[in-house]
């Protein structure tokens, strides 16, 4: 029993130490980009992007969460709007509008308390024939913590998914109308 504790108490030191020291070989830094085509204006599409008010209405993090206390500061709108939320399901955060240019481009930031770390993201909007193509894009650097460098190796995998879903949710409220 006393060899086969030692065995395991072993085995679970060396796991440990080799994916530590694996995570201090992996960029801590990410990037989560998806694109999707709008059969709308950008103006139109723009008008679902710079009230954060609006979010609630294609963000996937706030319909898998209908409970998330949601605040708001500063504009109702553009840069400088800013709002934050707490939820058990999809963590607490805070994102502030950084730029605002109408019918082409929303620039933020956020920040996640949980992870101590700001990411920066981007909504670009471009027309392309009678619609807009719509990318959004988020970049961020998760730090030295070997933990998190292993959450930027996944982000595109982890956030990508609820990328598209948000954007599919932005593309047909937009054009519902």
């Amino acid at each position: 029993m006393r060899r086969v504790l030692k065995f395991l108490f072993s085995t679970i030191a060396v796991l440990g130490l080799v994916l530590t020291a694996g995570s201090l070989l992996l960029p801590g830094d990410f990037k989560v980009s998806r694109t999707v085509l709008v059969a709308a204006p950008p103006e139109r599409v723009f008008e679902q992007l710079d009230d954060p008010r609006r979010w609630k209405a294609w963000s996937v993090w706030n319909q898998r969460d209908p409970a998330m206390q949601i605040t708001y500061e500063g504009p109702p709108r553009g840069a400088g709007a800013v709002w934050s939320w707490k939820s058990g399901t999809e963590g607490d955060g805070r994102m502030s509008f950084t730029a605002a240019e109408p019918g082409r481009r929303l620039a933020y930031d956020l920040f996640f308390p949980d992870f101590g770390t700001t990411s920066k993201g981007e909504i670009t909007l471009q027309p392309s024939g009678s619609g807009t193509q719509v990318t959004w894009t988020m970049n961020g650097n998760m730090g030295t913590n070997p933990m998190f460098r292993w959450v930027a190796l996944f982000a595109d995998r982890m956030v990508g998914a609820d990328f598209e879903a948000g954007l599919a949710n932005l593309r047909q409220l937009v054009e519902k109308g």
